[in-house]
């Protein structure tokens, strides 16, 4: 039986006070993110639009909903309107569609640069080096309803610590780079990196940001 109380405080204690925790909801049912929001929880992580919009109205209003997963540039209309921040910014068109959407929502739109870091191909986002190519001050000019607060990575699924250490350090070198060039803004500064089974390398390495899951629902419940 899984204890999502008892399953929160432990990892609280592991996390330092400056790290914020995106609870990781995706699949798990409205009962369990209510469980997590009496515990004090308010950062919530959901990867598909659909499962996104019809948790919004089910639960209180002060949740800051966080878009976490591979977002198509036709779904980021069901997804401005309820997200506070997107972390999963992994593309040019997306940029601009998110830009375009909050614009019509009269909204500035909290996101983090996606980077692509990892060995396996099939994870999404920008490389080190067309990260720095790319957002240039007069590049990131162009959105004006878009705030840019720092940047998401994800380390290689792998059992070797030290490529998992390298991978987050890349993310963080990433971050300085763009925040010394092009974001510096006190807005710009987050380091969204690290999940259930890397989270304690990731904040040696700098995140100020876990998404965890299955640390504390468990394994997924259910597939609407």
């Amino acid at each position: 039986m899984i204890n999502i109380q008892e399953n929160i405080n432990r990892i609280r204690l592991a996390i330092p006070e400056h790290v914020k925790l995106v609870c990781v909801s995706k699949f798990h049912p409205v009962e369990d993110i209510l469980t997590a929001y009496k515990c004090g929880e308010r950062y919530f992580g959901e990867n598909r639009p659909q499962e996104l919009v019809s948790k919004v109205p089910e639960l209180p209003e002060d949740i800051k909903w966080q878009f976490i997963g591979n977002l198509q540039t036709n779904k980021v209309k069901f997804v401005v309107p309820n997200a506070e921040m997107i972390h999963s910014v992994s593309n040019e068109r997306l940029l601009e569609e998110i830009n375009k959407t909050a614009l019509k929502l009269q909204k500035k739109q909290k996101i983090l640069i996606e980077l692509h870091v990892a060995q396996e191909e099939t994870k999404q986002g920008f490389t080190t080096e067309e990260a720095i190519n790319l957002f240039t001050p007069s590049y990131v000019s162009k959105f004006s309803n878009l705030e840019f607060c720092g940047v998401m990575g994800m380390a290689s699924l792998t059992e070797d610590k030290n490529l998992i250490r390298r991978d987050f350090q890349s993310i963080a070198n990433t971050f300085k780079i763009l925040k010394n060039n092009t974001f510096n803004t006190p807005s710009f500064k987050e380091i969204s990196m690290g999940m259930s089974h890397d989270y304690e390398i990731a904040i040696e390495e700098g995140s100020t940001i876990v998404r965890i899951g299955t640390s504390i629902f468990g394994e997924r419940q259910y597939n609407k």
